[in-house]
């Protein structure tokens, strides 16, 4: 039985050394990292707001360690400054959200990959009878989930003269909030266009609606009060799976259509992969990976990840999270037919498409090609 994995008509990203110009403490557990992005690399590393950067270091133990991490900064700023900039927040054992955290110094180098993802900025300008069209943009986000939504806050405000920008920021209390400051300035750059509305779930405030997490109910009254959704327009949810799942399923109920809504998730870990279906091949699996017009054979498990099995013969091949959420590891699906235990990453256009992540996929037939440079 074979798995093929050929080649994507895409370019694969190639990793860049870029220097760190600055760290700097956004609260107790998490920092801002900008990196110097050389004139020559501007364009390779151009990006749409609520994309993020994939970087890679060498572990304690040797082994390679890989993490992507949203883009905070605006395109504006790596056109004009050179700069990019990520936010990291350190988790428990996490091995480069606490090197970022404790270790990591302006004037080192990191490799990074040029910006990916799909979770985009606001939609082009409109326009209407020659004029742009006002939009109204609105977040509901928690913790680090802040990140790719301030950039895209803050391309919205500052290219869309127009157009409004509503946050709902989830936290635990007024000293977790990441971007506090930045956050701050909007405000002051933008006061009738950009409305923040804090909700701490560990810290009282003045208005009883405005403290406890951001669940359904609260989110109801929220709307009924403060955020009328039919004034919205684009929706962008970010953060845990179960604030973004959960405030997804109420927008729908209020009305908002699904097309309207766009998702990003940091972590899934929580969320039980389905079952694979009945048809699942046993024994060895002949895997076959075409990258860069060069093929390579594995022999796999039944039940090891494409992804897995084609590192073994391809160490350069495109990955990051392992966990279904960044799409780093997406391919082309050509030939036969793959399980995919989980997709938080890939839209329904890109699913129809063929296109599947390979980290999370299983071969169910004994022929399967997929394209990585689709």
């Amino acid at each position: 039985m074979s798995v093929v994995l050929s080649k994507p008509k895409r370019r694969r990203p190639q990793w860049h050394r870029l220097t760190v110009a600055s760290v700097d403490r956004l609260t107790d557990e998490a920092v801002r990292v900008s990196f110097a992005v050389p004139e020559e690399l501007t364009t390779t590393f151009d990006f749409s707001a609520g994309q993020h950067l994939t970087l890679r270091r060498t572990g304690a133990d040797g082994e390679e360690v890989r993490r992507s991490y949203s883009i905070c900064s605006t395109p504006r700023m790596l056109r004009d400054e050179g700069v990019l900039q990520v936010g990291i927040k350190q988790i428990p054992d996490g091995e480069f959200s606490g090197y970022a955290n404790s270790g990591l110094c302006p004037g080192e180098s990191v490799e990074v990959l040029p910006p990916l993802g799909t979770f985009g900025g606001p939609p082009a300008q409109r326009w209407h009878d020659g004029e742009p069209e006002s939009r109204h943009y609105a977040g509901i986000i928690a913790g680090s989930g802040v990140t790719p939504v301030l950039s895209i806050a803050a391309t919205a405000l500052e290219t869309e003269p127009d157009s409004r920008v509503t946050l709902l920021f989830g936290n635990r209390a007024a000293a977790t909030v990441m971007f506090a400051d930045e956050l701050a300035d909007l405000k002051d750059r933008f006061p009738e266009r950009f409305h923040l509305i804090h909700v701490l779930s560990r810290e009282p405030q003045a208005s009883r609606l405005l403290h406890g997490r951001l669940d359904h109910d609260r989110l109801v009254a929220i709307f009924e009060a403060l955020l009328p959704t039919g004034d919205v327009d684009d929706w962008y949810l970010c953060g845990p799976y179960g604030l973004v799942t959960g405030a997804r399923q109420t927008l729908i109920e209020a009305g908002v259509g699904t097309d309207h809504i766009h998702t990003e998730l940091f972590f899934a870990e929580e969320v039980p992969p389905p079952p694979r279906s009945e048809t699942s091949v046993a024994g060895g699996t002949e895997l076959t990976v075409v990258l860069d017009g060069r093929s390579s054979t594995v022999t796999m498990n039944p039940d090891e990840a494409v992804l897995d099995a084609a590192l073994r013969v391809r160490g350069e091949l495109p990955y990051a999270c392992k966990g279904g959420v960044c799409a780093t590891c997406r391919a082309k699906l050509v030939d036969g037919k793959v399980h995919m235990a989980r997709n938080f990453a890939l839209d329904e256009a890109d699913v129809a498409a063929g296109y599947v992540l390979t980290c999370q996929s299983r071969p169910e037939t004994e022929n399967v090609v997929v394209d990585y440079d689709a």
